[in-house]
């Protein structure tokens, strides 16, 4: 079975805003609107994981994990959120009744209200758009000037995510075990 996941290499990333752009554009979202599906963050000053030794402001790529044991899906009460064949969490809007749990529930704020087809909605890899369409990236990939974003199935040794995972260092930002399909690559060096 398919799993996707995305990779980005942070450092590149110039907070141009173009991936939120793209990302809004393909999904019909308010292009105003704040923290929806994707959005790039300042972080001042680095983290334990953006351990670099500069002292520049990093942005960081933020959006749904993808998790494997997702933490939104479990608490559910009416099995509206569910994986699909390529692994990634969707909900279905037609099921949800915004009772707002898995909003409260997802640790890293991926989640919102889509006051337009009024329920729980989030990032889902482009799976309903250019996924369906046959398409192999996603909006906010292809529009990337920096090409920073990698996606992929990582079950497939041959895709650039695979061997982008297996060239350099990255990191995630798991929250017990519910195993995070985003990854952040480190600067770049090989792997010892």
């Amino acid at each position: 079975m398919a799993q996707y996941a995305m990779a980005f290499d942070y450092e590149l990333c110039i907070d141009c805003k173009a991936c939120e752009v793209a990302c809004k554009e393909e999904n019909g979202i308010i292009k105003g609107a704040d923290k929806h599906r994707l959005w790039i963050e300042v972080k001042e000053p680095l983290s334990d994981y953006f351990s670099l030794t500069s002292d520049r402001e990093m942005f960081t790529q933020r959006q749904c994990q993808q998790c494997t044991n997702a933490f939104c899906e479990e608490v559910c009460p009416v099995e509206a959120i569910y994986h699909d064949k390529h692994g990634i969490v969707l909900t279905d809007p037609n099921e949800c009744i915004l009772c707002k749990k898995c909003i409260e529930a997802c640790p890293y704020n991926a989640r919102y209200v889509d006051d337009k087809r009024e329920f729980a909605d989030k990032c889902i890899f482009c799976v309903d758009t250019r996924l369906a369409r046959g398409e192999t990236t996603t909006a906010c990939q292809i529009t990337c000037p920096a090409k920073l974003r990698y996606f992929g199935d990582i079950e497939d040794p041959n895709s650039e995510i695979s061997k982008v995972l297996k060239a350099r260092e990255y990191f995630s930002f798991p929250t017990g075990d519910n195993g995070v399909h985003l990854f952040y690559l480190k600067p770049k060096k090989e792997k010892s």
